[in-house]
Order: structure tokens, then sequence, then C-alpha cells
């Protein structure tokens, strides 16, 4: 049974850093790119970075480059998010993601920047 497991969310004042982590299970995690996204309240869900089998990864949204970085530990089956310079604006629910013929997501976490 596919299963992916965010955690790592939660409340950091702007300027301040998180690390999401996913941890999977269930399917050939080495040999699958990953995917994070976000969703803020009232928003659709937008890609924030895909990293490959090789550790490659790249960030989309110009607001996030050179703040979040990817990185994953294939021997753990878990990729992390790392979120540096957190801004108000980066609150959202965050989601890791993979597709083998449909899209597979984990529940979500969480993370709110505020003062």
């Amino acid at each position: 049974q596919v299963q992916l497991v965010e955690s790592g969310g939660g409340l950091v004042q702007p300027g301040g850093s998180l690390r999401l982590s996913c941890k999977a299970a269930g399917f050939e995690f080495s040999n699958t790119v990953m995917m994070w996204y976000r969703q803020a309240q009232g928003t659709e869900r937008e890609l924030v970075g895909i990293i490959d089998i090789n550790s490659r990864s790249e960030t989309y949204p110009p607001s996030v480059k050179g703040r979040f970085t990817l990185s994953r530990e294939n021997a753990r089956n878990t990729v992390y998010l790392q979120l540096n310079s957190l801004k108000p604006e980066d609150t959202a629910v965050y989601y890791c993601n993979f597709w083998d013929k449909r899209d597979y997501w984990g529940q979500g976490t969480q993370v709110t920047v505020s003062s």
C-alpha cells in the first residue's frame, strides 16, 4: 500500500526555517521522481519543487528560489524540503507527491509563518 507521510510543519516567525520530511512506503522510492506542492487557503495547489532519482532538484515559483531546497535519502525512503528565510506568504499546507499512472498525495503538513 502506497503511503506518503509528511511532517515537520509548524508555526515559525518570519525569517525562520523549517525542514519538512516526507516518508514514503509501498513503492520503489529510489527510482521515483518526487515533488513538493503547497496550497494556501483559497488558492490552487502549486508546485514548489521536484527532485529526480539522482537528487537533481529544481524549485519553481520565483518567490522560493534561493530559499527552498529539496533533498532525498533513498536509504530512508524520505524526501525533504528545507524552508529558509520564511515569509508570511509561505503559509500553506505542504504536500509531497509522485505520479505513477495517477497522482499520489500525502495528508500534508501545515506551515504557518507569523509573528
